[in-house]
């Protein structure tokens, strides 16, 4: 699976960069931990805006899941890029997105990110559906 989720990732970028803005690509990390799947409430993922560094967690998801978190934290990664980490002072914090006006406009962003994801799957899925239509 994770050659599989390499290679979504690497087809995924591009489109990723060019709809989100972001100027320089993040470091990707994926975090193989069995603990943490077996957590209801484990990480998915997270960004560490000091490092440009995203890391996901992998064990027991779905490749889309995964994908949708790293379109998530790539909207913070792009954040980033764009100084909006500059204005933040409480990131980490327990309930750090309830509690900050800015940093939970940063996260609803974030959130409404998966959509990149899905309109890139739906680009793939049509080249792969009309690719079919013409070999017959």
């Amino acid at each position: 699976m994770i050659d599989t989720l390499k290679s979504l990732i690497k087809q995924f970028m591009p489109f990723a960069q060019e709809q989100m803005g972001f100027d320089r690509p993040p470091k990707l990390f994926l975090k193989q931990d069995k603990e943490n799947a077996a957590n209801p409430m484990g990480k998915t993922g997270y960004y560490d805006p000091a490092s440009e560094a995203i890391t996901l967690f992998v064990t027991g998801r779905h490749p889309k899941d995964i994908m949708r978190s790293l379109s998530h934290e790539l909207m913070h990664h792009t954040q980033n890029c764009n100084g909006e980490f500059d204005k933040v002072s409480s990131m980490g914090e327990q309930g750090y997105a309830q509690n900050d006006p800015h940093l939970r406009t940063m996260e609803i962003e974030a959130y409404k990110a998966s959509i990149v994801f899905r309109d890139w799957e739906d680009s793939c899925k049509g080249t792969i559906y009309y690719e079919h239509l013409q070999k017959g």
